[in-house]
């Protein structure tokens, strides 16, 4: 009678797999970071039904205590007084000629504040989106 030979298999992991796919979520996520611009002002922005399709790159932002905030592109939102605010945007105007100014203003605001940044961007010819929450 033949005796069968019982063989052991190794059975081994290859770690080249695991990290193929390691790589690349972290290629994603670098690259979704970038995509994402932090407002760590706390404004809360009133209610609308539609919202902007357009991709701003200066932002102008008005918080709950009046203070104005300006970035542009990537930057982060640093405080300015309002007289900064025209040469700020006209500076970036000059770089970036197709750009839209995105105002971002707490539901608090009095509308005067917000109607004297919508001058300034009428008197410069610049593009301007009105930055709210959508309905819920």
């Amino acid at each position: 009678m033949g005796l069968k030979r019982r063989t052991r298999v190794d059975a081994s992991f290859s770690m080249a797999s695991m990290t193929d796919v390691i790589f690349l979520l972290l290629i994603f996520f670098m690259i979704s970071s970038t995509v994402v611009i932090p407002n760590a002002i706390k404004v809360t922005l009133p209610q609308s039904q539609k919202q902007t399709a357009a991709k701003p790159l200066a932002r102008v932002t008005i918080d709950a205590n009046l203070n104005y905030y300006v970035a542009f592109g990537k930057q982060r939102d640093r405080r300015v007084s309002f007289d900064e605010i025209t040469p700020f945007l006209q500076y970036n105007y000059d770089r970036e000629p197709e750009m839209y100014v995105a105002l971002y203003a707490d539901e608090s605001v009095p509308y005067r504040e917000i109607v004297k940044i919508l001058n300034i961007a009428n008197m410069n010819k610049f593009k301007m989106a009105l930055f709210t929450r959508p309905q819920k």
